[in-house]
C-alpha cells in the first residue's frame, strides 16, 4: 500500500450548488482507495476474534470510522493500526456482550468460543505483552513482518525474534509438537 503522495478532491457540502459560499470538504482519495483492504483486515481480524459475522462487521465499520477521523497521522502505518484498533474493539464487543447477558439471564449463557479459542486465547495470555503483540498481529492479523515492526516501534529482527520465542512458547503450553519436513 502506497501512500506517498496525498490526493485529495473537494466536495461541495450536500445541499449546495458550486460557486456558493459553502465550506469545502476535502476527502483524501488514498483513504477511499485503501478503505477496502483496510475493511478487509478489520473484519478478519474481529472475525477471527468474535467468531460472528454481524458483530465483525460492526467492529469494522467502527474501525473504519476511526481510521478516517484519524487518518492524516495513521496513513503510514494504516494497516497495523487498523488491525491492531480491530482487535481492540472486538475484546471491548465480546466482554460488553458477556456481561450484558450475565446481567440479563446468568444461568441462559449462551456458548462461548470454542474449545480451541479459548485455549489460544490461554497460550496467548500466558506470553509476554510484546510476544503476544507480535504473534497476533503477524499470524491472526497476517501482517507482514515490516508493518508489525512499524506498528510496534521496534525493528524488523526484533520482530522475528518475539515470533520464534513466542510461537516456542505456544508450542510447548498446548502440548504441540513441530512437524518436520
Amino acid at each position: 500500500m502506497s501512500v506517498a503522495t496525498e490526493a485529495a478532491k473537494p466536495v461541495v457540502g450536500q445541499g449546495e450548488e458550486p460557486g456558493t459560499s459553502a465550506i469545502p470538504v476535502t476527502i483524501d482519495l488514498v483513504f477511499e482507495e485503501s478503505f477496502e483492504e483496510l475493511y478487509a483486515r478489520a473484519y478478519g481480524m474481529a472475525y477471527q476474534l468474535l467468531g460472528r459475522r454481524t458483530e465483525a462487521e460492526d467492529v469494522a465499520q467502527e474501525t473504519l470510522a476511526r481510521a478516517f477521523v484519524h487518518w492524516r497521522k495513521i496513513r503510514s502505518y494504516a494497516e497495523a493500526w487498523v488491525v491492531r484498533v480491530a482487535g481492540n474493539l472486538a475484546i471491548d464487543s465480546w466482554r460488553r456482550n458477556r456481561r450484558l447477558q450475565h446481567e440479563e439471564a446468568p444461568e441462559a449463557l449462551t456458548p462461548g468460543p470454542d474449545a480451541a479459542r479459548v485455549d489460544l486465547h490461554r497460550a496467548l495470555h500466558g506470553l509476554s505483552r510484546r510476544q503476544r503483540e507480535v504473534l497476533v498481529l503477524r499470524f491472526l492479523a497476517d501482517l507482514p513482518e515490516a508493518d508489525v515492526a512499524k506498528a510496534l516501534g521496534c525493528s524488523a529482527g526484533s520482530v522475528k525474534v518475539h515470533a520464534s520465542r513466542g510461537l516456542a512458547a505456544l508450542r510447548v503450553s498446548m502440548g504441540v509438537t513441530p512437524e518436520v519436513a
